[in-house]
């Protein structure tokens, strides 16, 4: 397993000066150590590797790349790694397509010679006897729509209520029943084993339907990295507070979900996820076509504006492009539009309120209540930072879940934490050795902030710990500090 170190020697990257995460995708656009700066330099906060294309030899260079650039600017940067996950698919046709007639009968069966205008094959036993009378079958994205006439165990009689040309091998989509097959190919189990051996950050596990999905994925992570699942299924959402129990974050991804279901149907959805999400304190994604036309163009639809917009102002922790930063003609040009979306959005007087819709009542720990203090401090006296110590992570993602008007610092001794939380809201991660004292802790936490550009002498500095240090779950300590513009010079001399 790799693992390498964040560098705390590097070129200094000032704060982003917004709160929301730029989740970007590489592909053959972006994949060059180059370009991958020049993303990183522009506001990508993290990067995602679609483990649906490419091989592994490519995304270990990605990986490798990623990591030089942490190198070289000492900041963590978050790996996502996005597991294929189980795609039924049709069988062949003896022209290589066919037109299934509008309102016409199609059946799909276990036979595997090439189909015609009036079949096809299955190749997906599991999908045999469990569909029942009036069920959808939707293929190529649903621009084929098929309802069940009847089915047993052989074959599929459906009636097309939109029929279209269907080619060799397109993709199956089954909204109306849960399927039978687990989140996790023989693909992805070698997927899984490849991005936690180079030490990808965060695994994102596609078709979730069941709660099991995430603990057989749990079980092969052997312990490394943070777990999210893609809420892309009507299976998943209905078992939405079972799979938040098991994930470490959620991604809403719009693409799948958009298919097996109504076009109006996702945006209400949208907002439940990340509402779930930010409830119980773990980082949402919003996910898929959210710039889609820079794909081809330099500038975005108004609609897809409003799209990230609305995303930001709802309070995701993430906005994530696809193609757009992957195989588009505009990767930088698609995260600068993106980072200006998110900066001006924030920047709106009433963005604060609007972020803070959602009541996310603390619970009754003693973590929780310190939390919840930070933000109610920093409403209320001038505070250039909230500087949080942490091993695992947990107390940074309690603060960042009141998502507070002032900046989030976040210290850490663990590399893989200080990656997991660069795609936390409001958070900026450090890397930097452990503290053993209060003095210590104190001391540290004014250097830090002086060193990445939160506050100057005379800024007041929340510090949030927990004592005795290096105790996971154990915050039981808020401390308010006066900076002195002499600290970090007296440090460094």
């Amino acid at each position: 397993m790799e693992q390498r170190k964040v560098s705390a020697a590097g070129t200094q990257v000032r704060p982003r000066g917004r709160k929301v995460k730029i989740l970007a995708t590489v592909g053959p656009a972006s994949s060059s150590p180059d370009m991958l700066k020049k993303l990183f330099m522009e506001g990508a906060d993290a990067f995602r590797v679609n483990m649906s294309h490419g091989d592994h030899a490519t995304h270990a260079k990605t990986i490798a790349a990623i990591r030089d650039l942490e190198e070289e600017f000492g900041r963590p940067i978050a790996i996502l790694a996005d597991l294929q996950g189980p795609k039924l698919r049709v069988g062949t046709f003896k022209d290589g397509k066919a037109v299934i007639r509008h309102s016409g009968h199609f059946t799909l069966d276990r036979n595997p010679e090439p189909g015609d205008e009036t079949r096809v094959e299955l190749p997906h036993p599991e999908l045999f006897g469990i569909l029942e009378k009036g069920q959808r079958l939707l293929i190529n994205d649903g621009k084929i729509r098929l309802k069940v006439i009847r089915a047993d165990a052989d074959a599929i009689l459906c009636s097309a209520e939109v029929g279209g040309v269907i080619s060799d091998r397109k993709g199956v989509n089954v909204p109306d029943v849960e399927v039978p097959i687990p989140a996790l190919t023989n693909k992805d189990r070698k997927d899984l084993s490849f991005a936690v051996e180079h030490g990808a950050d965060w695994i994102g596990l596609s078709f979730v339907q069941r709660p099991e999905d995430l603990a057989e994925a749990r079980k092969l992570m052997g312990g490394y990295g943070a777990l999210c699942a893609k809420i892309e299924k009507p299976m998943a959402v209905n078992r939405l507070d079972e799979l938040l129990e098991l994930a470490d974050g959620l991604m809403v991804a719009r693409g799948d979900l958009g298919v097996e279901l109504e076009p109006y149907e996702v945006p209400p959805l949208q907002k439940r996820i990340v509402n779930a999400a930010r409830t119980a304190g773990k980082p949402v994604i919003v996910a898929t076509q959210m710039l889609e036309s820079m794909i081809e163009n330099p500038t975005p639809t108004r609609a897809e504006v409003s799209d990230v917009a609305n995303a930001v102002y709802d309070g995701a922790d993430a906005v994530m492009l696809s193609a757009e930063s992957a195989a588009g003609e505009w990767p930088v040009e698609s995260v600068v539009m993106m980072d200006r979306i998110a900066g001006q959005v924030e920047r709106d007087e009433d963005y604060k309120a609007r972020v803070r819709f959602l009541e996310t009542t603390p619970d009754a720990t003693t973590s929780d209540a310190l939390a919840h203090a930070c933000m109610t401090i920093a409403d209320t006296v001038p505070i250039s930072a909230i500087t949080v110590f942490t091993s695992s992570g947990s107390t940074a993602r309690r603060v960042s879940r009141e998502r507070p008007d002032t900046p989030v610092l976040v210290l850490t001794p663990s590399d893989r934490t200080a990656r997991r939380v660069a795609l936390l809201w409001g958070a900026h991660a450090v890397a930097t050795k452990d503290i053993g004292s209060f003095e210590e802790m104190i001391a540290k936490g004014k250097r830090m902030a002086l060193r990445h550009g939160f506050g100057q002498a005379g800024s007041k500095l929340i510090a949030l710990a927990g004592v005795p240090f290096g105790t996971p779950g154990a915050t039981n300590l808020l401390h308010v500090v006066t900076l002195r513009g002499n600290e970090l010079e007296e440090h460094e001399g």
